[in-house]
């Protein structure tokens, strides 16, 4: 049997357990929260009130924490593409209905909420030139992405268990921040967006364990390949209006690292977690070529510790069209 028909065989055999995988690691629509929990109710006399309260609380929060949670937002705002990209993984049929689309749908129903209720608020704040934003993220869907997976589901599996923990981390820290700057409302719509993305890693983590059960060699393979790419973050082509694809990627990089929301050590972190929890060193079965990627693994986070200790990360602002320039952090 091929490459291409184990996986599919693979993909058919786990699929059989979507339904319960949606009941552990999803919510019900009628259970789940929705943004206008966490916002102004336009309907209610005191709207403006709550309105003034969010630009006061804004106020508080500096320069480099409005990069990355416009950042952040537009990531967010960019889920057609990711919804389409999934959609088009070898095993998932969305004409078919099959339980793989339906488990793309439902997640995509979820992660829509996300960037909603951030655009939203960054509206209300009055820090930000939402047009800029706003072409940003048209240019961010126009642009697509490529993160070396190509339709592979193991490949896509491996990027979504560490992509979703990656975005749980920056969430949570920018509501961290939020919270110590006094501005409560953002802090808890950070974290339970956070929640969110911990609840989608924990399934596609899953989805890879049971892939090393029935094709550990391969599996092991498509891990290895995907570290040698480097997980790219989903915003790589990120850019303002007037630049060229990906111009302002490494700048907001440069202010998640500034603010410790997300940085190289958090990097690595993730794929030790990923190494201990897919159980990399304990693995059987494995073909000559799946043993040297297993070595490759093991020894990785150790390297990259190495030579993040000599990377430096620039104190200067880009100053982004984004962002208006004042704030105290």
């Amino acid at each position: 049997m091929s490459l291409h028909n184990i996986r599919l065989e693979v993909m058919k055999t786990i699929e059989t357990k979507i339904d319960k995988f949606v009941d552990d690691y999803l919510i019900p629509v009628e259970k789940i929260w929705q943004p206008s929990d966490f916002l102004p109710d336009s309907q209610s006399e005191t709207f403006f009130d709550e309105v003034h309260q969010i630009r006061e609380e804004a106020k508080e929060l500096g320069y480099d924490f409005w990069v990355v949670l416009v950042g952040d937002t537009i990531t967010e705002e960019a889920l057609p593409t990711y919804e389409s990209w999934l959609m088009d993984v070898e095993g998932v049929d969305q004409h078919a209905r099959n339980g793989w689309s339906k488990w793309v749908r439902q997640w995509t129903g979820e992660e829509n909420r996300h960037g909603d209720v951030l655009n939203k608020y960054l509206y209300l704040s009055g820090r930000i030139n939402m047009r800029e934003v706003e072409v940003t993220t048209q240019h961010l869907i126009n642009d697509g992405f490529d993160i070396g997976t190509g339709r592979d589901p193991y490949r896509n599996f491996v990027y979504t268990s560490f992509q979703e923990l990656a975005t749980n981390i920056s969430h949570k820290r920018v509501g961290q921040i939020a919270r110590k700057q006094g501005n409560k409302v953002l802090g808890k719509m950070c974290n339970i967006i956070a929640g969110d993305e911990m609840r989608h890693h924990l399934a596609y983590r899953e989805f890879v364990r049971q892939i090393f059960e029935y094709d550990p060699s391969e599996m092991m393979l498509a891990f290895a390949d995907m570290m040698k790419k480097k997980i790219v973050m989903p915003a790589q082509f990120v850019r303002e209006s007037g630049d060229s694809i990906g111009a302002a990627f490494e700048n907001f990089s440069n202010a998640a690292q500034r603010l410790g929301v997300y940085t190289t050590h958090d990097y690595i972190d993730i794929l030790g977690k990923l190494n201990a929890h897919w159980q990399i060193d304990k693995i059987t079965g494995l073909n000559d070529q799946a043993e040297k990627a297993r070595d490759f693994l093991m020894k990785l986070p150790d390297r990259m510790k190495r030579i993040s200790e000599r990377i430096a990360v620039p104190v200067d602002q880009h100053k982004f069209k984004w962002v208006e320039a004042n704030g105290t952090l």
